[in-house]
């Protein structure tokens, strides 16, 4: 059995002034590495990931690793101090973050829960050295088969689209890798871009952007919106127990509720400050648009995110499954 659950309409802050902006009030890897996982390459003014280039659009340099820093507590504020919704006891348990790029949510978790063990893999080795004991990282492509011999008790993938090729297969390396009654846990923004209130119009630069993010993905082959079909991949695979939860993900310092508006105002911040690792790689290789053409339209997302009569809204969805017994 499915269940599905929506929240309320977002309140909109009456007071928030149009004219203003929303910056006014913001401010280990385990294994041996590789001489190729080390050798990044520098291209439109940022560093990326150079092993396997072309399965990882975005960059891996500081600034990217800030934004990532930052939207991992947009998901924990809008969970609502939340790590995750599976239905776990924690302890004892082996835990597995696929992506975890930073490592953030995985050391958090782990410094919450010492007796868990927490292995987090990603395709760069961008993690801290200085992690709690319980948690490891491991330089890996999840996309390949899985040799790790642990089977886990718990599985966590959170913010990966755009960046796998095979979502059916991942389900299934999943489902094969986890105990029996183990559960997993896809957390994910479905990324099209609405407004409650008719504020957003379609030739919004903000909505633009997600709309060519979607097509430049299709055309690598890798969905920029995969979370609308996490239910049906996770049932055929032969997770049972399936719930899905979606939250509603401001942009903007708009909403009324004062948790809202700070998820809102770094959501707006995320925008303005991470447009261009969004586009500089798929708007130029995958869409064919000159460097120019992308700055250019990179101020107009800039300048879009900045206005607070607009109320932008996209649906983050959390689905949870369990392996049988």
């Amino acid at each position: 059995m499915t269940d599905t659950q929506a929240t309320p309409e977002v309140q909109v802050d009456d007071d928030v002034q149009s004219d203003s902006a929303f910056g006014d009030d913001t401010s280990a890897a385990s294994n041996s590495i590789t001489s190729s996982v080390l050798k990044y390459q520098w291209k439109y003014g940022r560093r990326y990931h150079s092993d396997r280039t072309g399965q990882y659009s975005f960059p891996n340099d500081d600034t990217e690793q800030d934004r990532l820093d930052m939207i991992h507590h947009v998901f924990y504020r809008l969970l609502e101090d939340r790590l995750f919704l599976a239905p776990i006891k924690p302890d004892g348990l082996n835990i597995l973050d696929i992506g975890t790029g930073t490592g953030i949510w995985a050391i958090q978790f782990g410094d919450e829960h010492p007796s868990a063990t927490v292995v987090g893999n990603d395709l760069s080795p961008i993690q801290p050295d200085w992690v709690p004991p319980n948690v490891k990282f491991v330089v890996d492509d999840v996309e390949m088969d899985w040799v790790e011999p642990i089977q886990y008790d718990y599985i966590h993938c959170r913010y990966m689209a755009g960046s796998i090729k095979d979502w059916p297969k991942l389900f299934k390396q999943a489902y094969a890798n986890l105990k029996p009654g183990g559960w997993i846990e896809f957390q994910e923004s479905a990324n099209t871009l609405y407004s409650e209130d008719g504020s957003l119009a379609p030739e919004n630069p903000m909505v633009q952007m997600m709309d060519n993010l979607i097509l430049a993905c299709d055309k690598i082959g890798r969905t920029m919106d995969p979370a609308p079909s996490f239910q049906r991949w996770a049932k055929e695979t032969g997770f049972t127990e399936l719930k899905e939860k979606r939250f509603k993900l401001p942009i903007g310092p708009w909403p009324k509720d004062e948790r809202l508006k700070e998820i809102g105002t770094l959501m707006g911040k995320n925008f303005y400050e991470g447009v261009a690792a969004f586009t500089a790689v798929l708007f130029t290789e995958a869409l064919g648009w000159s460097r120019e053409e992308v700055e250019l339209f990179n101020a107009s997302v800039r300048e879009a995110s900045r206005q607070r009569t607009v109320h932008p809204i996209f649906d983050f969805v959390v689905l949870i499954g369990r392996k049988p017994e």
